[in-house]
């Protein structure tokens, strides 16, 4: 029952690598999760009967999805907004690799119907949150792809971090009732941080991901020298939806900007 799945450092094979599956006996966090892989050239075409979410991790491709068609391209996790097609279960989704071509893929059951809806930098805002708290040392880009407010049919909140070098996010540690994932990258290969799941802590690296359950207290932090990305989804729960957090009450006092922490006195002025 380790939440952490670990993945060879090589990365994953071509077509789809199941990472999490929904209603799985250990830890279920009731989203299908999983990487795919195409070739430049390659087609992949698919009705799929859940709720489903494509995001483009690397590549340039040609998609068709609910009689949309777009040309993306993204080079870059770290320096570039998210790209990601959002359909509901049953919808046909067609798409040509230009490039060779990754994709983080989520999933989960939803009998509703909505409109699809296609995401980049024209309809998502970066947050940079943690700006003036104890001393920048949380400060990170959060990008919000979708939750309630914006895809309220959706049983999917979904986003992404970008955790600076050196420094943490999720902080001050929180926690909620509905269950999560975190899938994590690394500027480079040899890149690792560490994730807090309550008392425990996990030493993360490229290509891993941490199942997140029983609203337990979670932060995140990366070592100095490797800028650190991870992909967020949580799964809304029947009659209790993700609508925010609680932080974890002995750590609140560090979002109060008069309070800075302990600074030595050697370090004063530099």
């Amino acid at each position: 029952m380790n939440p952490l799945i670990k993945k060879d450092r090589n990365g994953f094979l071509d077509g789809y690598n199941s990472i999490t599956t929904e209603g799985e006996h250990d830890l279920d966090t009731m989203i299908d999760f999983g990487i795919h892989k195409m070739r430049a050239g390659s087609d992949h075409y698919e009705t799929h009967n859940k709720e489903s979410v494509w995001l483009l991790m690397s590549g340039n491709a040609e998609v068709e999805f609910c009689g949309i068609k777009k040309s993306i391209k993204r080079d870059s996790l770290f320096d570039e907004a998210p790209i990601a097609i959002h359909v509901c279960g049953d919808s046909a989704v067609r798409i040509e690799a230009k490039t060779d071509c990754e994709w983080a893929i989520s999933r989960t059951s939803n009998d509703k119907q909505f409109e699809p809806m296609f995401f980049n930098q024209e309809n998502l805002t970066p947050e940079f949150r943690g700006k003036g708290l104890v001393q920048d040392a949380c400060l990170r880009n959060v990008r919000l792809i979708f939750d309630k407010t914006n895809r309220p049919e959706s049983n999917l909140v979904i986003g992404e971090v970008i955790n600076l070098a050196g420094r943490w996010s999720s902080y001050p540690p929180h926690h909620h009732e509905q269950p999560e994932i975190y899938h994590y990258r690394f500027t480079e290969p040899q890149g690792y941080g560490h994730g807090e799941l309550g008392e425990d802590v996990y030493k993360v690296k490229h290509f891993d991901t941490i199942k997140i359950t029983g609203n337990i207290d979670h932060s995140q932090c990366s070592a100095p020298g490797y800028g650190m990305y991870y992909l967020w989804v949580v799964r809304h729960i029947e009659g209790n939806p993700y609508t925010g957090f609680e932080f974890t009450e002995d750590h609140k006092w560090t979002l109060d900007k008069s309070q800075q922490g302990w600074v030595p006195k050697d370090f004063e002025g530099i």
